[in-house]
């Protein structure tokens, strides 16, 4: 009688490394060693059904016929486009950009999810699993992405004269050896301890500890940080303010810089370059920002110049980095 357990071990040895062929293979050569019977056993042993194993007794009988492919050439399951020819199209009228948020049609663009556009085929009648959609998304080339900013609006003809303006206006004053000095708000920040992106180093096991939703503190409310930046010292003066961001406060930041920082580096200096992006409480259009200004310069008798980039050409500072913002 043929002991099918030692089979039954040298399969579960190997089993997992094996392709479909080699375990065909595998089989059949158990089956031959074992001699009469030993078909009915390698299929117990292993599972197999004794046609496969009949296969694999034939493949190595002729080795010749084994070539660099597992399966036949048609072997395996035919493809789901070739038993369902409108699978695809329809897939891809459900990928249409043209299609977002019509209401319409069967799926909106929120919903591209495997699971969402198998359930949207099923219910057009298609049989197809979640696991088959990606396969098919790759024939049609789409890919899961990510929103690219490149759309800059409108794009003013004048745009570059007015950044070499300000170029050169910048490098005379900075060659005179007065001030220039950049301001923005940056973004209005949670008191308290709330996540932020990032990382920092801390004992292992021992993170920070934030809340779980960022509502606003009724005691401790918002934060807004007004940077100064002095482009040749390469040194920067931050105001914090508690309350709202208007042109007062920006104008305010500046004169506090000048009491802080500007006045000791520039002691002798009559008169100061500002420039500034175009919107918020430092905007070009605001009436406020520009009286605040003048009565600053009536203040401390320095001549003002103000120049105001381009639409969407400012930048952003993140100060906060992984800790609470409490911390920053």
């Amino acid at each position: 009688m043929i002991d099918a357990s030692s089979i039954r071990e040298r399969y579960a040895a190997v089993g997992r490394n094996l392709n479909e062929r080699a375990r065909r293979l595998f089989a059949a050569a158990e089956a031959r060693t074992a001699g009469y019977g030993g078909i009915a056993a390698a299929s117990r042993a292993t599972g197999l059904a004794p046609t496969t194993i009949s296969r694999g007794l034939k493949d190595l009988g002729e080795p010749g016929s084994l070539s660099g492919e597992v399966r036949r050439p048609g072997g395996g399951r035919s493809a789901l486009t070739a038993k369902d020819p409108s699978l695809l199209e329809d897939l891809r009228q459900l990928l249409e950009p043209a299609t977002m948020g019509d209401p319409m049609r069967p799926l909106r663009w929120v919903s591209k999810s495997h699971a969402k556009l198998a359930a949207a085929l099923s219910g057009m009648g298609h049989q197809i699993a979640k696991s088959s959609i990606p396969k098919l998304l790759d024939r049609l080339g789409y890919r899961r992405q990510v929103n690219r900013k490149t759309l800059d609006g409108s794009h003013n003809a004048e745009r570059d004269a007015q950044f070499e303006h300000i170029n050169a206006a910048a490098l005379a004053m900075q060659a005179a050896g007065k001030p220039v000095i950049s301001i923005d708000t940056k973004k209005k920040e949670l008191v308290g301890d709330y996540k932020n992106g990032g990382s920092d180093y801390r004992a292992e096991g021992c993170p920070d500890k934030v809340k779980v939703h960022d509502f606003v503190d009724p005691e401790l409310g918002k934060i807004v940080p007004y940077g100064v930046y002095d482009i040749a010292a390469n040194a920067g003066c931050v105001s914090v303010g508690i309350d709202n961001d208007t042109a007062q406060f920006s104008v305010n930041s500046i004169r506090r810089w000048l009491d802080l920082m500007g006045g000791e580096r520039y002691p002798d200096t009559d008169s100061l370059m500002i420039t500034a992006d175009g919107g918020g409480s430092n905007g070009s259009r605001l009436k406020l920002f520009k009286l605040e200004l003048q009565k600053l310069a009536d203040e401390t008798a320095l001549s003002l110049q103000v120049c105001h980039f381009p639409p969407g050409t400012s930048s952003r500072v993140d100060d906060w980095r992984g800790s609470g913002r409490s911390r920053g």
